[in-house]
């Protein structure tokens, strides 16, 4: 560093084989980092000690918390927020939001034609075994029409930046993607500490979110509605992302409820109020499809509602995610995304996928039991980082046990090189110092008939262990406010 800048970047350490977000290959700060390089370069270590704290009470305030379960026992924990945030250029938005929007587009259109025509499998693009096996693939779904002909309501985008400074698409989620109002509180969070920094900025705003969802939802509501109910859907208050439900049904202005709080007669869904049964049109089911209905799937559930299948397979109630999307964010599905896109929409991918070895296959099997020091194994239908193995991290033994698991079940993992995601500056509490850590991003795009929203900042996720590739919060990772600046 040069100058007088004596105070919490004096220490940062910049590796210069780490693509740094804030840092250009010369070794200058960035033209959109600039004016917050000097900024945040006037707090000392103890200003932003006491900042730090500020953004933590806040966050404990308003019960921004996350459950991280384990064999020996569960607790809760404040969602490390980090105060010096994320920024991404207008021609840089632009091109990521053109590319989850396309992705989008094309997975509903995939979902449509393996629920009805299934052309994508007739005409050998995508392997009808490959669907049939997954444990996401719902037979039940087969010919029913979602209103709108909307399955993916609510999708989050896994993307990270490697050293050659290109975006790439590391996984689709588009069950119940969840982290968007970490994005929100994020936002509070900073502008309560921060507010004259962020005020430098024209950056887009992210508190439309909630707004946008409801109006998106809406659009699909089933026919004859007028004016319809929407509810969110939670297991509870004991589920990992419960803040998150909470949270999302207070800013639409809808209840929030559980499965024992509603029931269905007559193939119509009825919530319970002290003022009698009221009609529910739209769910935001924030429950996996086994639980959803113990008549139709899981018979022990007692998450869901009995009878809801059949009312939604009516038309009488519109379910957001539709159940049976799942199939689409199987990490083996996500090998197929370029020739998905290609097929449905007859476009180029504007978001390159990452290399990724599908276990299934026996030549890439081979390949991924010979490499496995050089890439990362996943389970296909895990979430949260559980499951993951980084090569390069590995003992011997663990070696054995990852090439044991892929011989015993190959169509349950895909793998990956072991990819060097970007690294942005990071308060660490332990050091009180910035320090490099990695980072990636989770878009969130809402899309009805007509149109689709994709929110303006998405959530930047951060590996707050030193080295450590696995940003989700379950594995210890934190997060940062994003800003997408407007042109």
């Amino acid at each position: 560093m040069s100058g007088d800048n004596t105070t919490i970047f004096t220490s940062y350490d910049r590796n210069p084989k780490l693509y740094d977000e804030l840092y250009d290959p010369d070794g200058k700060v960035t033209k959109v980092y600039k004016k917050l390089f000097k900024l945040y370069g006037k707090h000392s270590i103890a200003d932003y000690y006491e900042l730090n704290n500020k953004a933590k009470a806040s966050f404990f305030n308003q019960g921004i918390t996350f459950r991280v379960y384990s064999e020996e026992k569960t607790n809760e924990k404040i969602f490390p927020f980090d105060l010096f945030p994320r920024i991404i250029g207008a021609a840089e938005w632009e091109h990521i939001e053109s590319g989850v929007k396309q992705r989008c587009l094309a997975l509903n259109k995939f979902l449509w034609d393996l629920y009805h025509d299934r052309e994508i499998l007739r005409d050998g693009v995508v392997p009808l075994e490959l669907v049939t096996t997954s444990e996401n693939y719902l037979d039940q779904m087969i010919g029913v029409d979602p209103p709108g002909g909307i399955y993916t309501h609510i999708s989050g985008t896994d993307i990270i930046r490697h050293n050659d400074g290109k975006f790439y698409v590391l996984e689709d989620n588009i069950r119940c993607p969840s982290g968007v109002s970490y994005v929100l509180s994020n936002r509070t969070a900073l502008k309560r500490a921060l507010f004259g920094v962020f005020n430098h900025y024209n950056a887009h705003t992210v508190t439309n979110y909630a707004e946008n969802l409801l109006e998106l939802l809406e659009t699909v509501k089933p026919a004859g509605v007028d004016i319809p109910t929407t509810v969110v859907l939670t297991p509870g208050m004991y589920n990992s992302a419960f803040y998150e439900h909470s949270y999302l049904a207070k800013t639409m202005g809808v209840e929030l409820v559980e499965g024992r709080d509603l029931f269905v007669e007559n193939d119509f869904v009825y919530m319970k109020t002290i003022a009698g049964p009221e009609k529910v049109d739209i769910i935001y089911r924030r429950i996996d499809d086994a639980f959803l209905d113990p008549l139709e799937f899981r018979k022990d559930s007692s998450l869901g509602v009995p009878g809801l299948f059949a009312a939604y397979k009516k038309g009488n109630v519109t379910i957001a995610n539709a159940p049976g999307t799942g199939v689409a964010d199987d990490k083996a599905v996500y090998t197929y995304m370029p020739d998905i896109i290609r097929y449905y929409l007859d476009e180029e991918p504007i978001l390159n996928n990452v290399k990724t070895y599908h276990c299934s296959r026996k030549d890439e099997l081979e390949y991924v039991l010979e490499h496995i020091r050089e890439l990362v194994v996943k389970p296909v239908d895990e979430a949260g980082g559980y499951g993951i193995s980084i090569g390069n991290t590995l003992t011997d033994e663990q070696v054995e046990q990852v090439r044991k698991d892929l011989r015993a079940s190959p169509r349950k993992y895909v793998a990956q090189p072991i990819l060097s995601l970007s690294v942005h500056p990071t308060y660490i509490e332990e050091s009180q110092s910035f320090e490099q850590r990695h980072i990636d991003l989770r878009t969130f795009t809402v899309m009805g008939p007509e149109k689709s929203f994709v929110l303006k900042g998405g959530l930047t996720r951060v590996a707050l262990r030193k080295g450590n590739l696995i940003v989700n919060s379950s594995q210890g990772g934190g997060s940062k406010d994003t800003w997408v600046l407007k042109k």
